[in-house]
């Protein structure tokens, strides 16, 4: 199939930023929808990148963004479930569904969508549980879809580790919930070069693909890593069960969530996987390029402390 569109849903947030570099690099055209232009603004840059402010989640305003569009890519998720706002089922299942019928509308075939490792209707989170509808969902449709699921994902702008370098600075003592969850991280420049490897590979259509890094890590692992990369080492308290709901608990109360029972929750299964990276691509360890942003002593970290103290 001749691909020349590309349509990238969530392209403005952290994998999809990442994807639409490298798709403009490849030439495609991709128009990215937003409702915060502002969020956006590093993707203006590039030549073949056309960012439109829309809401996805208006049927109309969907079919427009996606109208000529050879492949759609859908990338929305949300890891809380804010009262008084769009949850997961809206961000998950209602949009994966309104995506689905755009894209038969207007005469587009090609889907990927992204889910998540252990996503299923009957997953213990609502997070995984709206992710594993979802993606029953895009399966079943008809469309000519494929399903991407990875791990908790990595890199420069994430919000796993580097919201872990952030209480590393602040605190003395890191008390953790689940310490022995396990994840098996992948760095986002993976999941990206994934996406496009199956843009027009007509093998991968109605396939799902995990996606895990090369290494497993328990979160206390990951939290002491990041604690000695950043040259802020810290005592690491595991929290039991209870505990760790209490403490889930009180940060739902907070105005920005960094951890909320549904959380802890989805941490009761195993990020991990056995397979293979697709693609014949070698995933790249967290040893390997972490240290590139989150190292105390390296060019990058020194620019970074300039542009802290500018206030930039």
């Amino acid at each position: 199939m001749q691909i020349n569109n590309i349509c990238v849903i969530g392209g403005s947030g952290f994998v999809g930023q990442h994807l639409c570099h490298r798709l403009a690099a490849r030439g495609f055209r991709v128009r990215v929808p937003t409702r915060d232009r502002e969020r956006a603004k590093r993707l203006t840059l590039l030549p073949t990148v056309d960012v439109v402010v829309a809401d996805v989640h208006d049927p109309v305003a969907l079919a427009r963004v996606i109208r000529g569009s050879d492949v759609v890519i859908n990338l929305v998720g949300v890891l809380h479930d804010a009262r008084g706002s769009r949850g997961f089922d809206a961000a998950h299942v209602e949009l994966a569904r309104k995506v689905a019928a755009a894209c038969k509308a207007n005469g587009v075939r090609r889907v990927l969508h992204m889910s998540a490792l252990a996503a299923a209707p009957d997953a213990p989170s609502s997070y995984l549980r709206s992710k594993g509808t979802a993606e029953r969902l895009v399966l079943a449709s008809g469309l000519d879809v494929t399903v991407f699921r990875p791990s908790v994902i990595f890199g420069p702008e994430d919000s796993f580790l580097n919201l872990f370098a952030g209480l590393a600075r602040m605190l003395p003592v890191l008390a953790l919930a689940c310490p022995n969850a396990r994840f098996q991280p992948v760095f986002v420049e993976d999941v990206a070069a994934a996406f496009v490897r199956a843009l027009d590979d007509i093998g991968t259509l109605g396939r799902s693909y995990d996606l895990c890094g090369p290494k497993r890590y328990t979160l206390r692992e990951l939290v002491t890593y990041v604690g000695r990369l950043t040259g802020h080492p810290r005592p690491v308290i595991g929290l039991n069960r209870t505990l760790s709901y209490c403490q889930a608990w009180a940060m739902e109360l907070l105005p920005v969530k960094l951890m909320t029972r549904d959380n802890l929750r989805s941490m009761e299964i195993d990020s991990v996987c056995d397979c293979a990276f697709p693609f014949g691509i070698k995933p790249q360890s967290l040893e390997a390029v972490a240290p590139a942003w989150l190292a105390v002593r390296t060019p990058r970290a020194r620019y970074q402390r300039f542009r802290d103290t500018a206030g930039r």
